[in-house]
């Protein structure tokens, strides 16, 4: 039996269904081979075989010379417009996935400074850790305290009972992360662990793949001058399957001088952050208890019961994507007065 995928069409209201990459092959891993052939299932979710997978799908240029990449681009609905490089020379399915655009101007950014903007071009569901007994977060989608580490009891203090915003960068979509705020960074560490797929199906299973999977993550600090002043932000950046390696290559002006991240730095809003080695993956960004507001339209959208989300036959209870376009807004910083007295304070 096929199962419906659906997200909502953000700039439209839209219901879209979607066409899950691979989609058989995860719900075989995560059914049979998952409960009969446990140490086939931890094989497979490792970094080897997803490596081998990603260069089976992604270096192999032979898919890609076969249909043409401008059919393949057409098929994966890739705007030619906004691409950096010329079309012709994205002649691998590697190198279509890993293409560069012109963000800054295609991906427009709010103006306002307390404005907290999408990381990638992805599909988002936002919420509050308050809600877990509700939602049914923990032991599904992540086990907060997994997530940021066993020797990071700080940050889970920090983040505790906070908001928290999960994309799923689907094979098609720009894979390129940028900074959704302005700030320093106090702290960035990688965390070992599988490549579990982030197919809505592997999701639901109660794998939790994304307090399990191998994660970059970054701690920066919005209370500094200059910064988006809606405290500090966790962004943890997860493999997935077939997903090789996440190349940190933060830029301040488009991609001309990619540098890597250090504690202490500051970066810029809406900048490339980091690139992934391709496939699907996921982003998640955490937020301190009442320093920001989700765009009303984004939590409207999780609720609405007339779309047919894996992740809502899987909870048993309305919990839908939104497809929303990097740099777009995300949530706003709720104390402006605090701002307002801070900048006054910088600029003495």
């Amino acid at each position: 039996m096929e199962l419906t995928h659906q997200y909502i069409e953000r700039s439209s209201g839209r219901v879209c269904d979607e066409a899950l990459f691979g989609d058989r092959i995860v719900r075989w891993l995560y059914h049979p081979v998952r409960e009969k052939a446990p140490q086939l299932f931890r094989l497979l979710t490792g970094r080897q075989s997803s490596q081998l997978l990603g260069f089976f799908n992604y270096d192999l240029a032979l898919g890609t010379r076969l249909r043409g990449n401008l059919k393949l681009s057409r098929e994966l609905g890739i705007n030619q417009a906004e691409c950096l490089e010329p079309l012709e020379s994205l002649n691998t399915a590697r190198r279509l996935f890993e293409r560069k655009i012109r963000y800054w101007s295609y991906r427009p950014m709010p103006e306002d400074v307390q404005a907290v903007v999408s990381p990638a071009d992805a599909r988002v569901i936002v919420g509050s850790l308050d809600e877990v007994p509700s939602l049914e977060i923990k032991g599904k989608f992540f086990c907060f305290d997994e997530l940021l580490g066993a020797d990071k009891s700080q940050w889970l203090t920090t983040f505790q009972g906070g908001d928290f915003a999960l994309f799923r960068l689907t094979p098609d979509k720009y894979h390129y992360n940028h900074t959704p705020v302005a700030g320093q960074i106090c702290d960035f560490y990688a965390i070992d662990g599988r490549y579990h797929s982030c197919n809505p199906q592997a999701v639901v299973s109660e794998v939790t793949p994304f307090s399990k999977n191998r994660r970059v993550v970054t701690i920066i600090d919005t209370d500094v001058a200059g910064g988006s002043w809606v405290g500090k932000v966790a962004m943890l950046e997860i493999v997935a399957l077939m997903i090789g390696g996440i190349e940190q290559c933060y830029s301040p002006q488009r991609y001309d001088d990619p540098q890597p991240l250090e504690i202490g730095m500051f970066v810029e809003k809406g900048c490339p952050k980091s690139l992934y080695k391709p496939g699907s993956s996921t982003d998640l960004l955490l937020f301190e208890p009442g320093r920001i507001n989700f765009a009303p339209d984004l939590l409207n959208n999780r609720l609405r019961r007339d779309v047919l989300s894996r992740f809502s036959a899987g909870f048993r209870k309305p919990l839908v994507e939104t497809d929303i376009r990097l740099r777009s807004l995300l949530a706003t910083g709720i104390y402006r007065h605090y701002l307002q007295g801070q900048e006054d304070y910088y600029n003495d």
